[in-house]
């Protein structure tokens, strides 16, 4: 595999920090340049960012001293300079929306972090161990577009990450899935904050989390949709309902769910047995950021843990538990992971991985 040339766009968020330390020794993807807002462009990375860098592991040494360009002036010059781009930039959703298609017809794809394009009916939304096969829409996009290497791919909404690896592959196993009940509980890296930057968040749960709870209730209808005449028809089932809640935890995002099927039920044992044997294309193409099993079932009762299982195989794993049967939905049982890795930047450098493998990068 070739070294791809990448820039970061929206590199001083903290999504934009993710990605920069996922890229720091990625053996595909090598970093070449960084760009966001025009009041920090012409500073130095390490200047712009200054003591808002809030990753876990230090700002990456290549990258302190690349001046940050302007993301929206400098469209054309970035495009030529890089294979392509990832986008996590803070900025109104029409505005996001024209930018990354700005980037698309400058023949530079972009493997978008952001919600904007994520109903775009050609824009395939992935999560690649469950939908893969949504990339084949590109070429239509690309027909629209008037484009020859430029697309976008995006990937979902962070907490569904947690529940909808659990629940698609049952679905997919001949179990069909007919109505799903979630409540998320949110780590605050999820609105970009950090209890340094959001001290009303100590001792304390916020009910209510803006847009969450419609994203959680339609994005797994696109995941669950198929390509049909160039675009991606999203699906009519499964139903779900969401109640997506604040809590005080840094990263990290766990779901309840309470799940019931059409007719056929599966028995405990079968829902185990799928969940412990499910891999997909990542796994099989053995892309670098794909963990070794998607899927973790823990028989604890108290388990998962966030603090103790967010980071499972390098934060891309998806942590299981308390699978039971319920008195008025079919079963119940939790899910856990990680929001800014497997749930935003990590499931985006898995995504471009993906579409490496297959060809839509060269």
């Amino acid at each position: 595999m070739k070294k791809f040339k990448v820039g970061i766009i929206g590199a001083t968020g903290m999504v934009g920090q993710r990605f920069a330390s996922l890229l720091e020794n990625h053996p595909w993807f090598e970093p070449v340049l960084v760009a966001a807002s025009p009041r920090s462009a012409g500073k130095t990375y390490e200047e712009a960012v200054g003591a808002r860098w809030c990753m876990p592991t230090p700002m990456p040494e290549k990258m302190k001293d690349f001046i940050v360009m302007d993301a929206t002036a400098d469209v054309e010059k970035i495009a030529s300079l890089v294979d392509f781009v990832f986008c996590a930039v803070d900025m109104k959703k029409d505005e996001i929306k024209a930018l990354e298609e700005k980037y698309a017809k400058a023949e530079c794809p972009v493997v978008s972090n952001n919600s904007a394009h994520r109903f775009t009916a050609d824009v395939p939304m992935v999560v690649p161990e469950l939908n893969a096969a949504h990339t084949d829409v590109i070429e239509a996009q690309r027909k629209r577009l008037g484009t020859k290497r430029g697309f976008i791919a995006v990937k979902s909404n962070c907490s569904l990450q947690s529940y909808v690896p659990a629940i698609y592959p049952l679905d997919k196993a001949g179990y069909k899935v007919k109505d799903v009940l979630v409540c998320t509980y949110q780590a605050i890296s999820g609105a970009g904050k950090t209890f340094e930057t959001w001290p009303d968040m100590v001792d304390n749960v916020i009910p209510y989390i803006g847009g969450e709870e419609e994203k959680s209730e339609q994005e797994p209808l696109k995941i669950w949709g198929k390509v049909e005449d160039g675009v991606i028809k999203t699906a009519s089932e499964p139903n779900f309902t969401a109640q997506c809640i604040r809590v005080p935890v840094s990263n990290g995002h766990m779901g309840a769910v309470f799940v019931r099927f059409e007719d056929k039920v599966p028995s405990k044992e079968e829902i185990l047995k799928i969940w412990n044997e499910f891999s997909a294309e990542p796994q099989e193409m053995e892309l670098p950021s794909a963990p070794k099993q998607f899927l973790h079932y823990f028989t604890e009762d108290n388990m998962p843990q966030t603090k103790l299982h967010r980071d499972l195989e390098g934060g891309m794993a998806v942590s299981i538990g308390r699978l039971r049967e319920d008195t008025q939905y079919d079963y119940k049982f939790v899910c856990l992971s990680h929001n800014t890795l497997r749930g935003a930047a990590g499931g985006a450098v898995l995504l471009a991985e993906l579409l490496c493998k297959q060809g839509y990068m060269d």
